[in-house]
C-alpha cells in the first residue's frame, strides 16, 4: 500500500488550479477594471455572480458569456442564436487556460460589455479564499444609468452638482457615491456569500 492509504495510488493529488482574470468595462474612460482569482472548477454562473459583485450590479438583467463561438448565460434564444445555460459548464470544462479571452455581456442592447482576460493560471493557495479581488480601478457604473453614453454623461452631470440634472444624478446615486473608488474590501466581503 501506498501513501499509508488503502488501495493509494501513490500519486499526490495536483492542487486545483486557479485563473488570474483581468475584467476591464468595455468603452469607458476611465478605465473600471478589476482583477479576479478563481479556481478552475467554478461554475461559468458563478463567474456571473462574481462579476455582478465586483462591479456593484445586482443581477436584473440578462447576462451572457461568448467564448470563441459559444453562447453562455441566461438559456434564451436572442436574435435567432440560442445561449445555452451557464450552470451546465465549469470554467475548466471550456479549456479557459487556453483560450485567453472571452466577453461578458450584461443587459443586452444598452447595456455593458465586458472584457474578460486570463492573465495567468496559479496553483491555488491554501490560506487564499476563492473568488477574490485583489485589484481593480473605479466604482462600477451604476446599474440603470443607460448604458456607456448615458454614463459618462452622468459623470460630466456630477462635476457640476450646482445644475438640475447635475443635482437629480447625485439625489439618484445617493451621498456616498463615488465614481473614482474601488472597494475591495467592500468586494471581498460580499464574495464571501458566493463561497457557501
Amino acid at each position: 500500500m501506498l501513501d499509508g492509504q488503502p488501495g493509494g495510488s501513490g500519486k499526490k493529488k495536483s492542487a486545483e488550479k486557479v485563473f488570474s482574470l483581468l475584467v476591464t468595462v468595455r468603452d469607458c474612460q476611465p478605465s473600471i477594471w478589476r482583477r479576479l482569482l478563481v479556481r478552475e472548477s467554478m461554475w461559468l454562473s458563478q463567474l456571473h455572480d462574481a462579476l455582478q459583485v465586483a462591479l456593484d450590479w445586482y443581477d436584473y438583467q440578462t447576462h451572457c458569456f461568448t467564448i470563441d463561438d459559444m453562447r453562455l448565460g441566461n438559456p434564451v434564444r436572442v436574435e435567432g442564436q440560442a445561449i445555452d445555460d451557464d450552470r451546465d459548464a465549469t470554467l475548466v470544462d471550456l479549456d479557459l487556460g487556453a483560450r485567453g479571452a472571452f466577453l461578458y455581456e450584461y443587459f443586452f442592447g444598452e447595456g455593458w460589455r465586458v472584457d474578460i482576460k486570463v492573465e495567468k493560471t496559479l496553483a491555488s493557495e491554501k490560506s487564499v479564499t476563492y473568488p477574490a479581488c485583489i485589484a481593480g480601478e473605479r466604482a462600477g457604473p451604476p446599474e440603470d444609468c443607460g448604458g456607456v453614453e448615458a454614463y459618462h454623461d452622468m459623470l460630466a452631470c456630477i462635476k457640476e452638482p450646482h445644475t438640475d440634472i447635475g443635482r437629480e444624478w447625485i439625489e439618484w446615486l445617493g451621498p456616498d457615491y463615488d465614481s473614482e473608488r474601488c472597494d475591495l474590501a467592500k468586494i471581498n466581503e460580499a464574495l464571501k456569500s458566493l463561497r457557501k
